[in-house]
């Protein structure tokens, strides 16, 4: 690996010990009230190697590979890179990103499951070999552009509880693995294993037992095929829960002991994007707009009224929406609460409160119902938990800019990397110190991703 991005502007601040994220925030939003008031990110790298850690310690010796499209920020790809995570891309640009990383192709997987041919010459002509396929128009389609690829078929999961309209989308059954391995033996292409996906919000773990059992039938019918299978990858869905993720272990550790057990050669992967980065950055967003509203169009539809009449509801306009940060809100709940960031009175008088973007679309609906106290334009809000899904591709909508990042890591932290042989001096320049006392602006070191 030849390091990180040459052309990359960004910096990492290693914190004192006397120093927090809190105060990085605090001194943020002190800036950027006095230079423009702009949204941005304060991203806890240090917490990329954090929870690197736990999933070695809980999940070796399954391999990560990263989705670059959770959040595709130099700081997040680089720092993984240098721990010797894998990258699952979905498309040409992802793949571009990681290569300008130095990562080998083997450490690479092209997971998008409606490739365009173009894309799959370029992932032929880039060495990188292995990718998912569910369907036999997929199938012929990756056989005319790629002829030493090696597929991972995508299996469907049984999730009843959640995500059953995705796997409906994505995944193809058992009796139809059948005929795949049928054309691809008539067309020439490697089969070398299986893939499924298990949604986080999958509260019932059985079914990672199903999908497992379904990948060794699955096994069981290549080698009828004279396939040579040797991978598994068990996807996403991990939440970033050392719960969650010793709950899963739990379960598929004695399965792939039975099933796919060390001797077998088979190496066993998943995808955890949102385990690495959703609890890794933290977004500030700005007041920009308030006005008072009916209680009754505040409430979500069969909700009944409990309020005084007297009281006011107000809705707020943010400097960020569904357009930008909250791009992922367009698909699925928002999984973070608003903080207000000033100081108030602990008996303050909260009010029913919506917060809306600032493209004054109605699709562009942050939060539909939460109590804060009264706030005043130009006033800070804090979303915890904001490093997935938000972070990926640039808005094209109107003149949306992606607010400034701040990287940081702890120097405990930093010393956890050294320890592990990882820190080269290569990275030692991205980062610069940052005194318990923070003082610094932008423009004097804060620099920003790209």
């Amino acid at each position: 690996m030849k390091g990180f991005l040459e052309d990359a502007n960004y910096s990492i601040g290693l914190l004192d010990e006397g120093a927090t994220l809190a105060d990085v925030i605090d001194n943020c939003i002190y800036e950027h009230t006095h230079t423009g008031k702009k949204a941005f990110y304060v991203g806890d790298l240090g917490k990329l190697v954090r929870n690197n850690m736990q999933w070695q310690n809980v999940m070796a010796p399954i391999k990560p590979f990263y989705p670059v499209k959770c959040n595709s920020t130099p700081g997040v790809l680089e720092i993984l890179g240098t721990l010797g995570v894998g990258f699952a891309c979905s498309s040409k640009s992802e793949m571009a990103l990681v290569q300008d990383l130095g990562i080998s192709p083997e450490n690479i997987i092209y997971t998008n499951p409606c490739k365009q041919a173009s894309q799959i010459k370029y992932a032929a002509k880039a060495g990188i070999n292995i990718m998912t396929c569910d369907n036999d128009i997929e199938l012929k389609k990756i056989s005319r552009n790629h002829p030493n690829a090696k597929l991972l078929l995508h299996i469907a999961t049984e999730d009843i509880t959640a995500g059953e309209e995705m796997n409906m989308k994505f995944g193809t059954t058992l009796k139809n693995c059948r005929h795949l391995m049928e054309c691809a033996k008539e067309l020439g292409v490697q089969i070398v294993g299986v893939k499924f996906h298990v949604s986080g919000s999958c509260k019932d773990l059985q079914t990672y037992i199903h999908a497992l059992s379904d990948a060794r039938c699955v096994f069981d019918m290549a080698e009828e095929f004279g396939f040579k299978m040797n991978m598994l990858d068990i996807g996403g869905g991990f939440t970033g829960s050392e719960l969650q993720l010793e709950e899963v272990n739990h379960v598929i550790r004695p399965l792939l002991d039975v099933y796919f057990p060390k001797e077998s050669g088979v190496n066993v992967i998943a995808e955890p994007g949102c385990y690495y980065v959703s609890s890794a950055f933290t977004l500030a967003v700005n007041v920009i707009a308030k006005k008072t509203v009916e209680y009754d169009k505040l409430l979500p539809s069969g909700v009944e009224q409990t309020r005084n009449d007297d009281e006011p509801v107000f809705t707020y306009y943010i400097n960020d929406g569904v357009y930008g940060s909250f791009a992922s809100k367009l698909s699925e709940k928002l999984n973070t609460i608003p903080e207000v960031h000033k100081k108030y009175k602990e008996d303050e008088p909260l009010f029913a409160s919506s917060l809306w973007g600032p493209s004054c679309d109605e699709l562009d609906q942050i939060v539909e119902n939460c109590l804060l106290p009264e706030l005043s334009v130009g006033d800070w809000l804090i979303f915890d938990n904001m490093g997935s899904g938000t972070l990926g591709e640039q808005s094209a909508f109107n003149d949306y800019q992606r607010p400034l990042i701040y990287y940081m890591m702890s120097f405990s932290d930093w010393d956890e990397m050294q320890d592990a042989g990882i820190a080269s001096d290569t990275l030692m320049k991205n980062f610069f110190f940052v005194p318990s006392c923070i003082q610094l602006s932008p423009e004097e070191r804060f620099s920003t991703a790209a």
